[in-house]
C-alpha cells in the first residue's frame, strides 16, 4: 500500500487509481475502505473477488501486490479482469491497434440498426454517428484475430469509449428521452490504465461462484453479491445485471443476437433465462429469501480464514440474516457503515456490534473470520469440526 504524509507530517493512505464503467454496483466510492481493511490483517496474500464486476476492486489489490483470483459470471467482467491481470505486451503494440480502429470510417451495420438513432424520436443510447464506428471497429476487431489477452485489452477500451458518449443513466434497461450532452462527443479509442502483473499470479474466472470456490482456497474472500433490491414493486429484470448491462455482453461475444424490448435487450437476458440465485426476489417455504440461502451456501463453502463482506442497505437483506449467517460459520471481527452522501472515511464507523442504521442509504462492510471448517457432505448435509481448517491442516 502506498503511504504519504500531508503537510502536517501525518500518515495518509493511497488508494491505487483504477478505471471502471458507470456501473449500479461500483465500489470506487469505498474502495479505500476495502483497501484499509484489508491492509490491517496479517499473512494476506491469496485474495479473492467473488463478485468481481468491473474489477476495480481487483485491480487495486493487483497493484498494491497481493495474488488477486478475479471471478465473475459476466463475460464482460472477464474482459476487464484480463485486461489488467492477464495482458503483458508493452503499451506501444496496443497503442498501434488503437490508431488503427480509430482511423476506421464508419458504417451502418447491426449496431447502427438497433442502438443507433440520429434524432430522440426513437430512444437509442447512441447517437448513430458513434454506432456507425462501432460497427467498423468491432468487425475489424474480428478480422485482426488478436490473441484473447490482447483482444480483452481493446475490447475494453471500446467498452470504455462507448460509456463515455452514452446517453443513459449508466445503465442499459432504459434510455435517455433527450440526448445526454457527452453523447455529443465522438466515440474515440484510448489505452487502458494498465499496471505491472509480472510479480503477482493472478487469475480470471468466467463462472458460477461456488464453482470457483470449489477450485482453490485463499487468505482472505471479497464478495459483492447483487443481493436484490428490497423494493417489493420493482420488476426483478430490472435489478438484474444481465439486463443493466446487456449491451456489453454483445459487444464481448459479437453474436448479434435477437433482441427484444423497447430497448432491444438480448434474448438471453430474460429473467427466465437470465436469472441468478443472488438476485432471486422470492422467498423460500420459510420466508426467507433465497438470495439469502445461496449468501449461507457460499460463506460455508468459502475456504479462506478470512471473508470481507459488501453490503448496501436497500438490499434484501437483513441486519439479523447477515448476523446469523456470519454467526454460523465464524465471528464478525469490524462492521464499517459508510454515508455516500458525505466524506467516505470521514463518516466511517468501526464496531464489533451491528451498527444500526438512521434509515438514510448505507453501504457496510462486515468482516468474519472463519474459526470453523465445514465440509459439505456427499448429501448436501454439513459436518462442522471443533477446530479451525487452518489448525486441522497443520495438525495432518
Amino acid at each position: 500500500m502506498s503511504i504519504q504524509q500531508d503537510i502536517f507530517g501525518n500518515s495518509i493512505m493511497v488508494t491505487p487509481k483504477t478505471e471502471g464503467i458507470k456501473y449500479a454496483g461500483s465500489k470506487l466510492k469505498i474502495l479505500p475502505s476495502i483497501i484499509g481493511i484489508v491492509s490491517e490483517l496479517k499473512g494476506v496474500k491469496k485474495v479473492l473477488d467473488g463478485f468481481s464486476g468491473t474489477t476495480r476492486v481487483s485491480q487495486a489489490l493487483a497493484q498494491l501486490g497481493y495474488d488477486v483470483t478475479s471471478s465473475d459470471i459476466s463475460a464482460w467482467s472477464e474482459v476487464f479482469s484480463t485486461c489488467y491481470l492477464k495482458s503483458k505486451k508493452p503499451d506501444a503494440f496496443y497503442q498501434r491497434i488503437l490508431d488503427h480502429l480509430n482511423g476506421l470510417k464508419g458504417h451502418d451495420g447491426w449496431y447502427t440498426e438497433y442502438y443507433g438513432a440520429v434524432s430522440n424520436e426513437v430512444k437509442r443510447p447512441f447517437q448513430e454517428k458513434n454506432t456507425r464506428r462501432l460497427d467498423a471497429i468491432r468487425d475489424e476487431i474480428e478480422v485482426l484475430n488478436l490473441e484473447w489477452e490482447d483482444k480483452c485489452v481493446i475490447l475494453t477500451s471500446l467498452i470504455y469509449a462507448l460509456d463515455s458518449v452514452d446517453s443513459t443513466l449508466g445503465h442499459y434497461a432504459a434510455y435517455l428521452s433527450k440526448w445526454s450532452s457527452r453523447s455529443y462527443n465522438d466515440l474515440y479509442l484510448k489505452l487502458p490504465r494498465r499496471f505491472d502483473t509480472t510479480q503477482g499470479h493472478h487469475r480470471v474466472v468466467c463462472g458460477d461462484i461456488f464453482e470457483t470456490l470449489a477450485d482453490d482456497e485463499y487468505d482472505l474472500a471479497y464478495f459483492d453479491p447483487p443481493y436484490g433490491s428490497n423494493n417489493e414493486k420493482m420488476p426483478p429484470s430490472r435489478v438484474r445485471y444481465a439486463s443493466y448491462y446487456h449491451i456489453w455482453t454483445t459487444i464481448i461475444n459479437h453474436d448479434k443476437p435477437t433482441v427484444f424490448g423497447k430497448v432491444n435487450r438480448r434474448e438471453d437476458s430474460r429473467d427466465r433465462v437470465a436469472c441468478s440465485v443472488f438476485e432471486e426476489f422470492r422467498k423460500d417455504e420459510n420466508g426467507s429469501f433465497i438470495a439469502m440461502q445461496a449468501l449461507r451456501r457460499m460463506v460455508q463453502q468459502t475456504k479462506s480464514r478470512y471473508i470481507l463482506l459488501s453490503y448496501s442497505s436497500g438490499g434484501r437483506a437483513t441486519k439479523q440474516e447477515l448476523n446469523e449467517i456470519i454467526s454460523e460459520s465464524g465471528k464478525l471481527l469490524k462492521a464499517v457503515e459508510i454515508d455516500y452522501k458525505q466524506n467516505v472515511m470521514a463518516n466511517m464507523r468501526r464496531t464489533n456490534e451491528w451498527i444500526n442504521s438512521d434509515g438514510k442509504h448505507h453501504e457496510y462492510l462486515f468482516l468474519m473470520e472463519k474459526d470453523l471448517a465445514e465440509v459439505l457432505t456427499s448429501d448436501g448435509g454439513i459436518d462442522v469440526r471443533r477446530y479451525s481448517k487452518f489448525e486441522c491442516a497443520q495438525a495432518c
